[in-house]
């Protein structure tokens, strides 16, 4: 979603898939419409096509696919979507409708065009285990256990690096090691600590954060061109008397300043109190806090050299409250069925150019909400 005026999205797009038969190269193998019922306009959003409605009968081959814009007759990107499984479970494209438009896709056998992909992740074992990921508007990380051997350095929460480029740059920070420098392209001055940092989550139980130590196995699901997915694995810990676990997955779109993220906890009480957390600084900066929306926000203190960085969360289901610590703004709410908790979490960044105030960003979380409601 680039700008928030546009970002009314997931709940206004219908997905018809047609399926055609046909093995002679350059026909038709498959068809599907992608409709925007709204008065809004939709700004490249990232579409789910089921697998099972395109391939119903035949056995395709999914290395010579290609997908048309019947308007443009231009190949447009797409992802086959695994979810870390052997088989493709969706088809992912991504689109910008004007209002009540409608447009057709073409799934065909041909010559794959090379697309620049617009996400990416890894695991980073040069860095002390570190996972990073990355879209076409932001990047995160996520730390690994090596960390943890250096105390001065150990972090819990989710990390944020600012970009304004539209360029995969994780390999190339890495490469240069000079991450608290910008060099053209954004570069990692949020400061996590021993706390939540963006959006990250744990257990919140008698008014306490029971903090895990970091990750100790990753697995990447699906890593571009539109969509990058991977789990996160934490040994027990112990909360509240019960030792638990955790697995984390998390997924960044392409277009998106927001990840989902998704944890299921083992070993603990049913329905699990938890608490996500956004990092406060000693600046107050803008703070929202909507219990009845599900949203959260900060517009942080600008750092004279460095900008703005703004984060928020949004949650799909009700939520128990929110209030401030002396380190976070805290949104608690309870686990679900099997003690698993859906969410989304993500940041932008004022030099990027797309959000300049506080207002523009609160707005993307709460229209973001929105398209999730409906």
């Amino acid at each position: 979603m680039r700008s928030f005026s546009k970002s009314l999205v997931a709940s206004f797009l219908f997905i018809v898939c047609i399926g055609v038969q046909a093995t002679v190269k350059g026909q038709s193998l498959a068809s599907f419409d992608v409709y925007n019922s709204k008065s809004v306009a939709i700004a490249s959003k990232v579409c789910e096509v089921p697998w099972a409605t395109i391939e119903k009968s035949a056995s395709l081959d999914t290395s010579k696919l290609i997908i048309t814009d019947a308007k443009t007759q231009k190949q447009v990107m797409f992802q086959l979507e695994t979810k870390g499984n052997s088989t493709v479970q969706n088809i992912l494209v991504q689109v910008s409708l004007a209002p009540k438009e409608k447009r057709h896709f073409v799934i065909s056998y041909g010559k794959r065009i090379s697309f620049v992909s617009k996400t990416y992740g890894r695991f980073v074992p040069e860095r002390k285990d570190d996972f990073a990921w990355e879209n076409d508007k932001i990047a995160f990380r996520m730390y690994g256990k090596a960390l943890e051997q250096t105390p001065k350095e150990m972090a819990y929460g989710m990390d944020v690096w600012v970009k304004r480029t539209t360029r995969m740059i994780i390999n190339e920070r890495y490469l240069r090691g000079e991450y608290h420098v910008d060099h053209g392209d954004g570069m990692d001055y949020y400061h996590v600590g021993f706390t939540l940092g963006a959006g990250n989550v744990a257990p919140y139980i008698n008014d306490s954060i029971w903090y895990s130590k970091n990750f100790v196995q990753s697995k990447v699901l699906d890593n571009g061109p539109l969509r990058v997915a991977f789990q996160l694995f934490y040994d027990n810990w112990d909360v509240a008397g019960r030792q638990v676990k955790a697995v984390k997955t998390i997924s960044l779109d392409a277009g998106s300043q927001l990840n989902r993220v998704e944890v299921k906890y083992e070993g603990a009480i049913e329905n699990l109190p938890v608490a996500v957390g956004i990092i406060r600084r000693k600046d107050r900066g803008v703070m929202y806090m909507n219990e009845q929306q599900g949203v959260m926000g900060y517009w942080e203190p600008t750092f004279e050299h460095d900008g703005t960085t703004a984060v928020g969360c949004v949650f799909p289901d009700s939520v128990k409250y929110m209030n401030l610590n002396t380190k976070h703004l805290l949104t608690t709410t309870t686990c679900g069925s099997g003690n698993t908790l859906v969410y989304y979490t993500g940041a932008a960044w004022d030099r990027a150019g797309e959000f300049t105030n506080s207002a523009a960003w609160f707005e993307y979380l709460l229209k973001f909400k929105e398209a999730l409601k409906k």
